[in-house]
């Protein structure tokens, strides 16, 4: 593990860090505007108060914090696959280089002594789980794990409900943030609510401190919704989400490559709406992320 220099300054230091993860950037927006929001994250961050570390695995190392010309590698050189937990061991034994999900971006972060991370959609049960058998590995490793993820709930896409109730299950923590209902991603409200609701990044640290002093090594959930008025319609997303799973069903396409399916469904069929709010909901965590570590760090002053 190589942690950028920055990064071990802050963390040696006591300034916010924010970890971000990767596989957005190397394969979920279009190459260009990619290196762009990556850019844009990483500033957000900055303005925010805190360090960002862009985490991923690059010839063979994991990077903590990424310099210029890896971030552009990353958006741009296309030799990236996507690591899960279970992948790492394998990429980094064949000295690849790899884009880090949730879940081993979660991993990695913890290990680092990162104490908050942002992303856009946790993944989760999959519609039709009840068959297949398909829920995210986000899932289980965010019961193992502790640290604190900021993102707008889970991929609208998936089972919103059931995702829920194995975070229950699992004993995650789900604090909404300014609301009393799960964040449904692209959309502002997934129709479900939040067993906790809080509304200041001082209420984050309070949980966080909390569960640590209960010695509870798992992560904690903090659901920021899309504002209305920023929200992809949610009568346009249900019907062309509706329309694609019909479709997927219609071709066979199942497993890993139903997310990329539909939502390269819903950002053709939306005019693109659905990958402008992407980039706007994952601008929003990285700031609410960069707040909650700051308050972190004022605490401990």
């Amino acid at each position: 593990m190589e942690l950028h220099p920055e990064v071990a300054d802050a963390l040696a230091a006591g300034v916010p860090v924010v970890a971000l993860e990767s596989t957005l950037i190397a394969h979920g927006l279009p190459r260009g505007r990619n290196l762009e929001v990556a850019r844009e994250l990483e500033a957000t961050a900055r303005q925010a108060g805190a360090v960002p570390a862009t985490i991923a695995v690059v010839g063979g190392a994991v990077r903590i914090g990424l310099d210029d010309a890896a971030l552009e590698a990353l958006a741009l050189g296309g030799g990236f696959a996507k690591a899960g937990v279970r992948d790492l061991a394998p990429v980094i034994a064949r000295r690849g280089s790899a884009a880090t999900t949730v879940a081993s971006t979660s991993v990695l972060a913890a290990r680092a002594g990162i104490a908050v991370f942002a992303t856009g959609g946790l993944g989760g049960v999959h519609r039709g789980a009840r068959e297949t058998w398909d829920e995210s590995a986000d899932l289980s490793t965010l019961a193992a794990t502790g640290i604190a993820v900021v993102c707008a709930g889970v991929k609208s896409i998936l089972d919103a409900g059931a995702t829920l109730e194995r975070l229950e299950t699992l004993n995650v923590t789900v604090l909404g943030y300014g609301t009393d209902r799960f964040a449904g991603f692209y959309i502002a409200d997934s129709g479900h609510p939040v067993p906790w609701r809080v509304d200041t990044p001082g209420d984050v640290v309070a949980v966080m401190r909390a569960q640590q002093a209960l010695g509870l090594e798992r992560a904690i959930v903090v659901a920021n919704p899309l504002p209305p008025d920023e929200q992809v319609d949610p009568a346009l997303h249900d019907r062309v989400l509706a329309d694609g799973l019909a479709e997927a069903e219609r071709r066979g396409v199942r497993g890993a490559a139903i997310t990329p399916f539909l939502l390269d469904r819903l950002h053709r069929e939306t005019g693109g709406a659905t990958l402008e709010a992407n980039v706007t909901l994952v601008r929003r965590n990285v700031a609410l992320a960069a707040a909650v570590a700051a308050a972190a760090v004022a605490v401990r002053a």
